[in-house]
């Protein structure tokens, strides 16, 4: 039986982390497959605020999920905020998502986390399902305010 293996990752994964964005890129927005791009995953991977946990099922990384250590200002305490979670389609099925949230609730024990904040995406479908699923509404709404590009 095939185990799943959920880590942080590191900048020597950011050649598997690369198909795996433009995956997400491509299951979000549709149209026209993205190309890996490994030197955004590097700079990614680089990023001073964002950590990545990857899961590994056979191995092979099959998923990904990108968070943040924030305080919150109502408690005074800390909270995870989890932006993005992705799981390639070929190994969705086989509680991957699961998995990553497993390892991040127990990431966030470890840190003393009130809870952790799910930016959930509007599309594709199977993003909100899996949320509603394995979380609860937080009685937040999302909103972006668009910044000006010169």
């Amino acid at each position: 039986m095939a185990e799943i293996a959920v880590a942080k990752l590191a900048l020597k994964d950011a050649h598997e982390l690369a198909p795996l964005l433009a995956a997400s890129v491509q299951d979000r927005k549709r149209g026209a497959p993205r190309a890996p791009d490994q030197y955004y995953a590097e700079l990614l991977l680089k990023d001073r605020t964002a950590e990545i946990i990857g899961a590994r099922f056979d191995g092979r990384l099959v998923g990904y999920a990108v968070f943040f250590d924030l305080p919150d200002t109502m408690t005074g305490m800390r909270t995870g905020q989890l932006d993005d979670l992705f799981v390639i389609q070929d190994a969705r099925g086989r509680r991957i998502g699961q998995a990553l949230i497993d390892a991040l609730a127990a990431e966030g024990e470890r840190r003393g986390w009130r809870q952790i904040r799910w930016m959930v995406p509007e599309k594709p479908a199977t993003a909100r399902r899996l949320a509603e699923r394995l979380a609860k509404s937080g009685g937040w709404l999302t909103y972006s305010v668009p910044v000006p590009r010169p």
